[in-house]
């Protein structure tokens, strides 16, 4: 994995996964896609779509744990008190040999960890994330930007970080 190169593409994803408008019904709609997806995976994930402070779509997979969700959630927090994906921030403290803790953030409430992406809309800006947790942290990030990338109709492959 190269740091830069995860960057620079995690930041492609990011300007290029926005939404004309965000409601419930594509929360429900991307929360369905989400389960097929890691249902595909035969894996056990938690996962939450939701405008900052309001849930809109929340479903923990048989074999998750009250863990789960509480990643989902210090996860989602990075993302509301960044605008970016919680992948992206761990990625720029690993390169600043940082942590959350060093910029005065309770581990209890933030993870810096992949799986949250932000929810942007065009003209507005972020408004919300969508989490998941239960896969290693690049696939967490990676299987959210897929199911982001097919309901907006963008080639995932041209935006899959290098294996």
């Amino acid at each position: 994995m190269n740091l830069e190169q995860d960057l620079a593409g995690i930041a492609e994803q990011e300007a290029r996964l926005r939404f004309e408008h965000f409601d419930a019904e594509v929360a429900w709609e991307l929360g369905q896609k989400l389960r097929q997806a890691a249902d595909a995976l035969h894996s056990a994930i938690a996962m939450d779509i939701g405008l900052f402070g309001q849930p809109l779509f929340f479903y923990a997979m048989r074999g998750t744990s009250p863990d789960n969700a509480d990643w989902v959630r210090r996860k989602r927090n990075v993302v509301q008190r960044f605008h970016r994906s919680s992948y992206a921030v761990g990625l720029m403290l690993k390169q600043k040999q940082s942590s959350l803790e060093e910029r005065g953030l309770d581990a209890r409430d933030y993870a810096a960890h992949g799986g949250g992406f932000p929810i942007f809309v065009k003209g507005v800006g972020c408004i919300g994330a969508v989490t998941v947790s239960g896969l290693p942290q690049r696939e967490d990030h990676e299987l959210v930007v897929e199911v982001l990338a097919d309901y907006l109709g963008v080639p995932y492959e041209e935006l899959a970080l290098d294996p």
